[in-house]
């Protein structure tokens, strides 16, 4: 009878040492089986102990948890100022796109935001001369120059400027260019230390679409930013020194009315997608409408380069990730 409960125990001992971890990971290491002998029960019963509360979910370190929030609170007139600990998705663009953190500016979860970006890629003063040309070709508030870091531009709604390489740039209700120089600075001054994000962000699922955007792009992504929205739709982002593709969902409360107009463009070249989608032969661009309040788009940058072919296969590829 003893020996058959020995064997039991070592059975089962190895079962568990041959156990391995999650799926893709490779097993950790397991030490060899060691003889425990039992402690004596104790003759004074030990108190039940009190569960403890759960640890707070760590923030990463980013310009938003770094900068003074009093500072934000009395400069922009904000009733709160709250970091938001989930992540947000990039901001893609071109000449630059941003990893971005936000801070809450009000108890509403959709009130204003104050968003901190920072390029992904490495910039140089005809970066910056380009991102303010790009915003200029949108005909909004004119910019000033502003004395941030080694340059910089603004209007009453942000600043960027360019510091040791990268694209700094802060955003967020309309103030003051005086208001936002103060931002900025306060930025600045939180840069040195702050950890660089990893060039390769992804999601599995995104995976589906890389060889399809390498044709799109002409090339492999230099940086990826897989993310996903506040509500989860997820976010697909390939980006390379002259090249962006990503694509986003949008929650709309018509989702009919907002491709109708597309539908009717004589650009526009029909997909089996969804329960409609297109593929703007002038532009490049992708869209998808599932159901009455989903918009799926498929953006490359610069418009108008990518090969209207290879887009409609990165749409393929990508589209059961929205539609399913």
């Amino acid at each position: 009878m003893r020996t058959r409960s020995v064997v039991a125990l070592i059975g089962s001992a190895a079962l568990l040492a041959g156990c391995s971890g999650p799926a893709g990971e490779d097993a950790p290491s397991v030490p060899p089986l060691v003889s425990v002998s039992t402690p004596p029960p104790s003759e004074t019963p030990t108190p039940t102990e009190t569960p403890s509360s759960p640890p707070t979910a760590k923030v990463a370190d980013t310009l938003c948890t770094r900068v003074n929030q009093n500072l934000v609170q009395t400069t922009l007139a904000a009733p709160v100022v709250q970091i938001q600990p989930k992540g947000v998705p990039a901001e893609f663009g071109l000449p630059a796109t941003y990893d971005v953190c936000q801070l809450g500016l009000s108890t509403s979860p959709n009130g204003p935001v104050l968003r901190i970006g920072v390029s992904v890629l490495p910039a140089t003063p005809a970066t910056l001369g380009a991102v303010r040309k790009a915003y200029d070709a949108t005909k909004s508030e004119p910019v000033k120059p502003v004395e941030l870091g080694q340059a910089g531009f603004g209007t009453s709604k942000f600043v960027v400027f360019l510091l040791d390489g990268k694209v700094y740039k802060v955003s967020g209700p309309a103030a003051t260019l005086a208001k936002y120089v103060v931002l900025g600075n306060e930025v600045l001054q939180q840069v040195p230390g702050l950890p660089d994000a990893a060039p390769l962000i992804t999601r599995p699922d995104c995976e589906r679409g890389s060889s399809k955007a390498d044709k799109v792009l002409g090339a492999p992504a230099m940086v990826r930013r897989d993310s996903e929205t506040a509500v989860g739709d997820l976010v697909c982002g390939w980006v390379t020194a002259t090249g962006v593709l990503y694509t986003g969902v949008r929650r709309v409360a018509d989702a009919e009315a907002v491709i109708a107009p597309v539908r009717k463009a004589p650009t526009s070249e029909s997909v089996p997608l969804g329960d409609e989608g297109y593929v703007d032969t002038a532009t490049g661009r992708g869209i998808i409408r599932v159901g009455t309040d989903k918009i799926v788009d498929l953006v490359p940058l610069p418009a108008g380069k990518a090969d209207k072919d290879d887009m409609v296969a990165f749409a393929l590829a990508m589209s059961p990730l929205y539609t399913r």
